[in-house]
């Protein structure tokens, strides 16, 4: 392994060879060995650090390296482009009209340079116009390690283990659970993993987090990783989930699925329409251990990370052949500040800290998450605001956007042209959330996913150890049972002021499994108090971190009318309740109550999940407020005094409840977040009081 921290983990060695085989090539620079067929582009076999082949031998050559799609129809060309600093190694497989191949030309390149301890990889794919119609549903490229060699897996810091062995998936040794991907292991070599759940999807990421991740061989000490330095061509933009590692030993590098989100993610080509996109490059980085010292899947791993930071750091590369990828000089930038302008939580608009901001194809709001056929460009803002996007392509997109702790989702006004080697500089940009009047109360925090609600633990006979007191224990299998049998004399019920959605709102609202095993819908009851009603409407806001096939309907004070205050109907197929996540699509409904409907005193408002199918459908909630009507202001009668202003109060790290307070001669500030008052005093005595239990608010404003 290069001591040298350079993009490919090193540059000194021996001219770069191509050796001709007929049926196979090789690509050689003194450190790595691939070996690629012809004229399919099948990885077949990588010599490294002593030993002869990494990829599973025992596997037909189709199945070891390959990209996922079929490369073998007849009439694929390569073509080599060859000094001795670099061999890139291009595979074309054109389309060929009138037969059922797909109907894209797809170029698969191999490139290997001086001194690297790995390889890189990229497609391009092409779709000239007037082409037949095809929906594109996944890409991706897939490498199967050999299992004598590789049993430790790692992605991060805290989730990195020994796995499974493929043998103990098999029909004989497991049972599988409620899909193929589950299976429960009885018998294994390794009494380890004897009575625990292995299912690929517990290994799944966002795709702003999916930057390393790979393998590790014991004997002798040496790692596979697979290295993603840019999101640019990766579908979804940075939320989008997507599969890494798992028992095979697999290591994926994902550009396009619709895994944790359905088909709203496959990009449908029609009338003809031209398009080509760049996937990649990625890194396959090797790494061993040179001294026995070394000898630790920590050193790989420490060291594996650290060639990721710098290949991260380097993008865009600058030695592809193709014009399709443009260089660093060909790419432009934007940057500014965001600020949020709430009135009922701040009279004058406020950073955006650690706001998202991303360029992507233009659209509606919030379009950028189900966004595949373009690129997409995203940079997090600084505690103040400030955002800085790079590298990108040359192109008309739309500026999007949403901010941690602040519901809804940022589009700028107007779309933005990026020129080659040009910096835009924008200044000030403001985001109005979605807001209508005072915060009555709130459940959650808005930041697009469930983890804050309560996440049981696992039923014992479905464990993962690796994900027992961790903080991402909604990996577990099976969760979704655990509603019925934490609620089993009726549904969920949740007071404001009283219960905490730390603890009292379940992470998911799926139906109710009845004890012969059928499902029922499930009613969710939110109880409040309201001292007075106001005339007007009062407006809820329903933010979803998921759904799948669910509807909500949302009824007040009434559970039985057959009139509905709203239905969301089906919607969402992301599956993320089954497979582990902890969100999917985002989603937000904006809806009104008359006033009418309201009482001075108790009221109760019932979410109903009315679709009982499976098990596995339902949805989770992001956050959930209720606004009052906004009253006109009377300066005699409501502050004859002037002494009413407004104050933020920050909770867990959010914006909250705006409360009215004096803003002279303030004596001291109450604020917890341990289930105590919050409010102002002045000096002539106690101000209105909002009641914060875990950052539920129950505003008084009047």
């Amino acid at each position: 392994m290069s001591c040298n921290r350079v993009p490919g983990g090193g540059c000194q060695g021996p001219d770069v060879r191509l050796i001709d085989r007929g049926s196979h090539v090789i690509l050689d620079n003194g450190i790595v060995e691939v070996t690629i067929s012809r004229p399919g582009g099948i990885v077949t076999g990588i010599r490294f650090g002593g030993i002869d082949n990494l990829l599973e031998i025992h596997n037909k050559e189709t199945n070891r390296g390959y990209w996922d799609l079929n490369w073998n129809e007849p009439g694929g060309k390569d073509t080599f482009d060859v000094d001795g600093d670099k061999v890139e190694l291009s595979f074309l497989r054109p389309y060929i009209p009138g037969t059922k191949m797909l109907p894209l030309n797809i170029d698969k390149r191999f490139v290997l340079l001086r001194g690297n301890t790995g390889f890189y990889t990229y497609g391009i794919y092409e779709r000239p116009a007037g082409w037949p119609d095809f929906n594109l549903n996944q890409t991706r490229v897939t490498f199967k390690l050999r299992k004598d060699r590789f049993q430790f897996m790692a992605m991060a810091d805290t989730k990195q283990r020994l796995m499974p062995s493929p043998d103990d998936r098999l029909q004989q040794h497991c049972t599988q659970l409620a899909y193929p991907e589950a299976v429960l292991i009885h018998t294994s070599q390794n009494p380890e993993f004897r009575g625990e759940v292995d299912d690929k999807y517990q290994y799944s990421c966002d795709n702003r987090e999916n930057r390393v991740h790979g393998w590790i061989s014991c004997n002798p000490a040496l790692g596979f990783w697979i290295i993603t330095a840019s999101d640019e061509f990766r579908n979804g933009g940075p939320l989008k989930q997507n599969l890494t590692s798992h028992v095979g030993p697999t290591c994926l590098a994902m550009f396009h699925s619709a895994h944790y989100a359905g088909a709203a993610l496959c990009p449908e080509f029609r009338n003809g329409e031209a398009w080509t996109k760049v996937f990649g490059p990625v890194f396959i980085y090797l790494n061993v251990a040179a001294t026995h010292a070394q000898v630790n899947c920590r050193y790989l791993w420490e060291d594996a990370k650290q060639q990721m930071v710098t290949e991260v750091g380097s993008w865009p590369v600058p030695w592809p052949v193709s014009p399709d990828f443009p260089k660093s000089m060909d790419r432009g930038s934007i940057s500014g500040r965001l600020l949020v302008k709430d009135r009922f939580a701040s009279p004058t608009p406020f950073a955006g800290c650690y706001a998202f901001l991303g360029l992507a194809s233009p659209g509606d709001k919030g379009s950028w998450q189900t966004e595949s056929k373009g690129y997409q460009f995203w940079a997090q803002a600084d505690a103040e605001g400030y955002f800085h996007v790079k590298h990108v392509r040359a192109g008309k997109y739309d500026l999007y956007g949403w901010v941690p702790g602040v519901l809804g989702d940022y589009k700028k006004e107007g779309s933005i042209d990026v020129h080659p080697g040009s910096w835009l500089q924008l200044g000030h940009i403001v985001y109005e959330p979605p807001r209508d009047g005072p915060t009555v109360w709130e459940i959650g925090i808005p930041d697009r996913t469930a983890a804050e609600f309560h996440i049981p633990d696992p039923n014992p006979k479905y464990i993962n150890r690796l994900f027992v007191n961790h903080s991402e224990r909604y990996r577990h299998y099976g969760l979704w049972e655990r509603y019925s049998e934490l609620y089993p004399e009726g549904d969920l019920v949740f007071t404001i002021g009283k219960s905490d959605w730390r603890s009292d709102w379940f992470f998911a609202h799926t139906c109710r499994i009845e004890k012969d095993g059928s499902v029922k819908p499930s009613t969710w009851q939110i109880r409040f108090h309201l001292p007075c009603v106001q005339g007007g409407v009062y407006k809820l806001r329903l933010a979803f971190a998921a759904s799948n096939n669910a509807a909500i309907q949302v009824r007040v004070n009434d559970p039985n009318t057959r009139t509905t205050v709203f239905d969301t109907m089906q919607f969402g197929k992301d599956n993320a309740i089954a497979r582990h996540g902890i969100h999917g699509l985002y989603h937000l409904w904006n809806v009104d109550a008359r006033s009418e409907l309201f009482r001075a005193g108790e009221n109760i408002l019932y979410l109903t999940q009315r679709k009982p199918t499976s098990p596995i459908v339902g949805v989770m909630y992001d956050y959930i407020r209720l606004e009052a009507p906004v009253r006109a202001f009377n300066k005699k009668k409501d502050d004859p005094g002037g002494r009413f202003g407004i104050k933020v109060l920050e909770v867990n790290h959010h914006y909250i409840t705006p409360e009215r307070v004096p803003h002279r001669s303030i004596k001291k500030s109450v604020c917890s977040t341990d289930a105590a008052a919050v409010g102002w005093e002045g000096s002539d005595g106690p101000w209105p009081v909002s009641k914060d239990v875990g950052g539920i608010m129950q505003c008084g404003w009047g």
